[in-house]
Order: C-alpha cells, then structure tokens, then sequence
C-alpha cells in the first residue's frame, strides 16, 4: 500500500523496534560490564514488552449507511480491485467487526453466533477460548474467494419477536420480515474477528467497524468498554444530512463521553460530499456549501473545525481501485490519513516516549554515571601517579581506596536490602486490599442482592452498593500506598547526601487511569439502570446483562489496579538499589584487576600502561552506552518531522 497512512505506521513500526533492539543491546552490555541484576533485568523485560503489545485501536462509529465500512475498504482493501467487506446500500456490517493481524494464527474470519448472547459471558471471555467461533480460513491470493467469506459479516437470521428479545433486542428497532409477518430480522453473529496480512495491520493498527444506533443499544459491551478504551474515533456523518438525532445520540451517549479514553482524540467526518458537488455552480458555490455544513457540524459536536473532514468514500476507493489521482484528491482521502498520522500516531508515540523510553534513559543514565565516575577517578589517580611515579604503595593506596568505596555500598546495598523487605510486606498490605477474592466476593453479594431484589429501587441499590464496594477498596489501597510513599520517600532522603545518587528519584504510584474508567463505567451502570429497556426487562434478563458487560469489565480494571500493587513496591526502590548495586559489582571488579596488576605488572612502565588499558576498556564501554543512549533518545517518527496538518478549507 502506497499510502501516507501506512508509510507513516510503517514508520512508527520500525521505531518500535529500534526501541526494542537497543534495550536488549543495553541489557547485554549490563551482562558485559556485570551491572546487571535481576530487578533490572525484570524491568527492562517489561519496557520491551509493552513495545511487543503496543497496538493502536481506531473505532469507526455512525449509524448504518454512513459509509464507514466503504472507508475501511478504501484504506485496506483496495489493492484487491473490489470491495472486500460489505458495503453496498443499506444496512450491511449487521455485527460489530474488528479488523487485526494475528501473528500466531494467519489470516482468517471468526464469527460468533449470536445464540451466545443467552449465555452469561462477555465477548472479553469468548475471545481467550476457541470455542463458540465459526471459523473461515483466509486465502490472500484469492480475493474473490476472501470476499465471498467476509460477506458472512452481512448475514442475517429471521426470528420470533420472542427470540428477539430474549437474545436482548429492543423490539421496536428490529426490521420486521416481510415475507413472514410476526417475525423480525436480526444479525447472525454477535461479533465478527478478522486477521488479515495487511501492512498496516500488521504493525499494531487496530480496526473496530460497528454497526448502527440499534446495534450499540443491543451490544452493551461495545458501549462500556470497547468504544470507551479505542485510543481514537473516527465519527461518521452524512454531508447529504448532516448530524441526525441518532447521530447526535450516538454522539452524547457512546463518544463524548467525559470519562472515554480517546486520548488520541475524536473527529467525524462528513462522509458523501460528492453529493454537495455542484457542476452547474461552479467550485466557489460548491466549497461554500461544504464548509458551511463543516462548519455547523463542528458547533453541533462541540469540536474544532479542523477535527471535522470532508470525505467521499466511495471516491477515494475507485480512485485507489482505479489508479484514479483526480478522483483520490477529489475524495480528501489524504486530509484524514494527515489527521490520523499527525493527532493519533502523534498521541502513542509521546506515551511511548513517556512511558518507556524515558524509564530505559534513566537507568542508562545511572549506568553511564557509574562508569564515568571510575574513570575519572582512574585519571586523577594516574595523573598524580605519573608527577609522583608508580609504585607498590601507589596500587596499593588506590586499591585501598577502591575496597573503601565498595565497602560503603556493600553496607549501603545491606540496608537496602532490609528496605527491600519492608517493601515487600507492603506489597502483601497493597495485594490484599485489592485482592481479586474480594472483587469476586462483592460480585457474589451483588448478584444474591439484585436476585432477592423484587423492585427497581432494590436492584438499583444493589448495583451502586457493587461499585461503593470497589471504590472502599481502592480508597484503602490509595490510604496505604500513601504511607508507603512516605516510606519509599525516606529511604531516598537517607542518601541525599550522597552526591552521586542524589538526581534519583522513586517512581510513583498511580492508578488514575483506572479510576477515572471505573468512574465512567458507575457513570454507565447507572444509565443502564436508568434505562426503560432494563425497567421492563425480566430480573433475570437484568441481572444477566448487568454482570456480563459491566461486572466483567470492572473486572478487569480492578485486575489493573491489583497488578499496580504489586509492580510499583518491586520498582519503587529499584533506582537507587540499581544505583548501589552497579557501584558495589564494578568497584569489585576494579578490586579484582588492581590486585592482578601488582601481581603481574612488574615496572612502573607496565603497570602505567595496564591502568590506562584499563581506562580504554571503561571509556569504550561509556562510548557504547553512549550510542545506545543516541538511538533510544531519537525523536519519534512524527516528533522527527514536526509535521503540522494543514487541511484544505480548514479554519485555524
């Protein structure tokens, strides 16, 4: 693909991967100058495997015939000369669809039936197990056979109104069947899976394609969870109509959301605009028409003008079908892979360097430290040697000194050590405030409660009582972090005085992020609960979608904060441990080659040039650091270029 998109993925891909190269190069030249520990070790591993994971997810999100699917073909699908997933008029994506690369298991589609909504398990649980999934290998070099199996994602079942609703359909939405009156239509599958050799899919870029309001009313899940934690959204409107109600109420209900975590941004994108194209008018009355409808859209959403595009779908992909440039300029195409590129890449490239390169810095840096401080202590020393002349006094002061400094942080990593401990009982203090037993007890409670509910109040008490139990927890955990703060906090003032380990600073803990989504999802629950759907649902029916969707993803944000508590004790005191740890092993080391070099170096000739060898060895590894240092401390891809999107037409 010869996109600006997927070059710029590529790109970011490769960076990743440099990252992930020079962490093992600086894990091996800790194992080379036998700095390394099994803490460091241990950190430096899950640096390079949040790299491995990083994926970025985009949510296409609008009612039905927006064209959201088209889009999709137009990015990833039109080197195959048709339209590969359905998209002809109409409703077409009838499930939610996600659009990735397995590198384990090839290409494929999985579809899951939608009989699986009568079973109390979330989409999170069926996607870790085999089961359920009708399975369609994927054929690259065939297309037409590839298309044939991912029209499967537009198939629909014919079932009793009754069915409907115990599947969790609201009634009123479903498209009734004409040749069979009393029956209504549905999807065939829940939730559709496909993992594709496509290079942009390949490095980490993640697709979810939805259906329309009715859908994301049925599928809870979509709403709570998988919309909320898309890293960025791409909102599809019609320039023919503008934004609808539904369109408003997609908007308000599942995008603009206060605690959704699209940290990379939300934009629409008024699709069609090749309707408002006016060959009669001429281009002025036509530019003149799109940008006013730009411009309302922007009010009417609450976003700045340039997070509003302009878009023909349909354009841009038999513009790439085609090889057609006027009609992919036509089409805009390009101002939204600029946005994407720009604000989304942009967006994880600085949570990258935030994150994890500047973790893997500061530990490089006290590497780096570490050495040049021998160094320089090896030149003072041969400098004073060479006006006084060396002798066996002179190795043996400098041996001296040398068992003094490693004698000082031998002692110092033995305190350390003992902090070490208290640090891990205060692991166990963290671990079990938030341990999962508990999570599973409140869960316990709240289902006995909202099963002996026999009114909506009830229920609803229930169901605040479940997250008033979460947030008890989390406000003990925050009590006692607090205190092991002040502890951690300590231990680094106890060696302020020591100027060489005076810059290091304790991580913090924090567990933010998970608290403002558990905010969000009360925020959910409580509309769920609200709802006139869940009002006159069966208790059964409630107490089903309640558990499978937000118990479940409360679930796993508890899950989040409990592997907090119990990272941040093992890393709080891990820079000045490395610290101590680094100097202890290369002052023994340095022990070791001194006392050699009295042994073996038998003039004072010899032993001046087995010093300054000495010194050549540590300068060469400072200057190995030093170029680790240089590619980890290379600007990103978009902080490289400093690009700045400039859209056609856009107000700044």
């Amino acid at each position: 693909m010869s996109s600006g998109l997927s070059y710029h993925v590529e790109a970011y891909h490769q960076w990743k991967n440099t990252l992930i190269r020079e962490i093992a190069h600086y894990q091996s030249w800790l194992r080379t100058n036998q700095l390394n520990s099994d803490d460091l070790e241990l950190k430096l591993q899950r640096c390079a495997q949040l790299l491995h994971e990083d994926n970025l997810t985009i949510a296409f999100v609008g009612e039905f015939s927006r064209g959201k699917t088209e889009l999709i073909n137009a990015l990833f699908f039109a080197e195959y000369g048709q339209r590969m997933l359905p998209s002809q008029a109409g409703r077409t994506t009838m499930c939610p669809t996600e659009l990735f690369y397995d590198r384990d298991g090839g290409s494929y589609l999985k579809l899951l039936p939608i009989e699986t909504r009568s079973e109390e398990k979330s989409l999170a649980d069926y996607k870790r197990s085999q089961e359920h999934w009708v399975y369609y290998p994927l054929d690259m070099t065939t297309p037409e056979s590839m298309r044939e199996s991912l029209d499967q994602v537009a198939r629909t079942r014919t079932v009793s109104f009754e069915e409907a609703r115990r599947l969790g359909f609201e009634l009123g939405s479903l498209e009734r069947d004409p040749s069979r009156p009393g029956m209504a239509i549905i999807p065939a599958w829940r939730h559709a899976l496909i993992s594709l050799e496509n290079p942009m899919l390949q490095q980490g870029l993640r697709i979810l394609d939805t259906p329309g309001l009715n859908a994301l009313g049925s599928e809870p899940e979509l709403t709570v969870s998988m919309i909320p934690n898309a890293h960025a959204v791409i909102f599809m409107l019609g320039a023919d109509t503008g934004v609808t109600a539904s369109d408003m109420e997609i908007w308000t209900n599942h995008i603009f959301t206060e605690h959704s975590d699209h940290r990379a941004g939300r934009f629409a994108v008024l699709n069609k605009i090749d309707v408002l194209w006016d060959d009669i008018q001429g281009e002025e009355h036509t530019n003149k028409a799109i940008a006013k409808v730009q411009s309302k859209t922007a009010d009417q959403l609450g976003l700045k003008p340039e997070e509003v595009l302009l878009l023909s779908a349909k354009q841009a992909l038999v513009g790439r079908i085609k090889g057609d440039e006027q009609k992919l300029r036509s089409s805009r195409l390009d101002d939204l892979e600029a946005l994407l590129t720009d604000r989304i890449l942009g967006q994880k490239e600085r949570l990258i360097t935030h994150n994890v390169v500047n973790d893997v810095l500061g530990m490089l840096q006290t590497s780096q430290a570490i050495l040049q401080s021998r160094y320089s202590t090896y030149q003072e020393k041969l400098e004073e040697y060479e006006s006084k002349g060396v002798s066996a006094d002179f190795l043996r002061e400098l041996t001296d000194k040398t068992q003094d400094d490693y004698n000082f942080y031998y002692k110092k990593l033995f305190t350390l050590r003992s902090s070490r401990r208290l640090m891990k009982s205060q692991a166990m203090i963290l671990n079990n405030l938030v341990n999962l037993e508990h999570f599973e007890s409140h869960a316990k409670k709240t289902r006995d409660e909202l099963i002996n509910s026999w009114t909506t109040i009830g229920m609803g008490r229930a169901m605040a009582g479940f997250f008033h139990a979460i947030e008890n927890d989390i406000s003990n955990l925050n009590h006692e972090a607090r205190l092991a703060q002040k502890m951690v906090g300590s231990i680094y003032q106890r060696y302020a005085n020591d100027a060489r380990s005076s810059h290091l600073r304790p991580a913090p803990f924090t567990i933010t992020k998970q608290i403002r989504e558990l905010e969000g999802l009360k925020m959910r629950a409580d509309k769920f609960r609200r709802n006139p759907r869940t009002l006159v649902s069966e208790q059964t029916v409630v107490v089903k979608r309640f558990f499978t969707v937000i118990v479940s993803e409360a679930r796993r944000l508890y899950e989040e904060i409990h592997k907090e508590s119990d990272r941040w004790p093992q890393e709080a005191l891990l820079p000045i441990l490395q610290h101590t740890i680094e100097q202890k092993q290369l002052l023994e080391h340095q022990i070791r080659r001194l006392k050699d070099l009295a042994k073996t170096a038998k003039d004072t000739r010899s032993q001046v040039k087995r010093i300054v060898s000495m010194m050549e060895e540590i300068n060469q590894e400072i200057q190995e650091a030093e170029q680790i240092q240089r590619k980890l401390r290379r600007p990103a891809p978009q902080m490289l270029t400093q690009k700045v999107v400039s859209l056609p037409g856009m107000q700044r």
